[in-house]
């Protein structure tokens, strides 16, 4: 009982969506899409466990290959919490200032800036050409 009540006091976000998947969920819902349930309405009558499994059955109809750890080499099917980091590492790796963090911060629900900044990581290549542009003779 007490996971049903977190639940209910789970954060809500406005999140931007394209014109064309906005159409896509209009037709839906004026198909009669949404459920309702103890008086609340639900755009999809799913819950967590069925929305990983129709993420991975679609991984696998569309040939997505597993996903590779690359710390550990450990080899993973696709998730919808490991969509969630590929989306956010792509974020980092196209923009990894402030305000990209704040904005991915804020996009992705973290309460803590520092549970984002994890998501700040750095290729092998970049860091070594990182280091080499500290010492070349340019900048001393």
């Amino acid at each position: 009982m007490r996971l049903l009540k977190e639940q209910g006091h789970r954060r809500q976000r406005v999140l931007p969506v394209d014109s064309q998947t906005l159409g896509m969920l209009k037709d839906y819902i004026e198909h009669g899409g949404p459920v309702v349930r103890d008086g609340k309405r639900f755009i999809f009558g799913i819950n967590r466990h069925r929305a990983w499994q129709i993420v991975r059955e679609c991984s696998e109809r569309a040939g997505l290959p597993h996903l590779i750890n690359p710390e550990t080499g450990k080899k993973r099917g696709i998730s919808p919490h490991r969509l969630r980091d590929a989306f956010a590492v792509r974020a980092m790796k196209i923009d990894d200032s402030g305000d990209g963090l704040r904005l991915l911060q804020e996009q992705l629900g973290h309460a803590s800036f520092n549970t984002t900044a994890r998501y700040r990581k750095i290729a092998g290549e970049e860091l070594r050409e990182w280091y080499q542009k500290l010492w070349e003779k340019s900048t001393l």
